[in-house]
């Protein structure tokens, strides 16, 4: 089986993708700040939504530590405004990944084609755009908010 993801130090590759309220996020834009980009499966399921969550509930902190975390995932924007609002997101930008179906995940290489979604995967973008951070964790597992906080903290 062929190896998921890219390499750490690598250039992230560019993308735009709109968020839940339609506008536009560009990577290339954020220079100077790191990215999360925390990819989830689908929307609207337990485990998506408490990853989402995390992101919210540490907002202020990531800010503090030079870091814009977004979500992404295959869902149509529409579908991640309502997501968006049910959850109650304040700050977070939840992206769509949706046309051309999967795009950026594919460009990260964590496009699960027989599933038509993406792997659950954190990656963190530094400052100038390398990959600094980039894990895959099992579909039904949650990843550790901590861990990322902690990367980010020892930067």
């Amino acid at each position: 089986m062929q190896k998921r993801g890219l390499e750490i130090g690598s250039q992230a590759p560019d993308f735009s993708l709109k968020d839940q309220n339609g506008d536009e996020f560009k990577l290339s834009n954020y220079k100077g700040k790191k990215i999360l980009l925390s990819f989830h499966p689908l929307a609207w399921t337990s485990i998506c939504s408490k990853q989402m969550l995390s992101l919210e509930e540490n907002y202020n902190k990531f800010l503090e530590l030079n870091t814009i975390p977004v979500g992404v995932s295959v869902d149509p924007v529409p579908s991640k405004k309502a997501w968006a609002e049910n959850l109650q997101l304040k700050n977070l930008k939840i992206l769509s990944d949706f046309w051309p179906h999967g795009k950026v995940a594919k460009l990260f290489n964590i496009f699960r084609e027989e599933d038509g979604f993406s792997e659950r995967a954190n990656i963190i973008i530094d400052e100038e755009g390398k990959i600094v951070f980039f894990k895959i964790y099992p579909i039904r597992e949650l990843p550790d908010i901590n861990e990322i906080i902690e990367f980010l903290s020892n930067k």
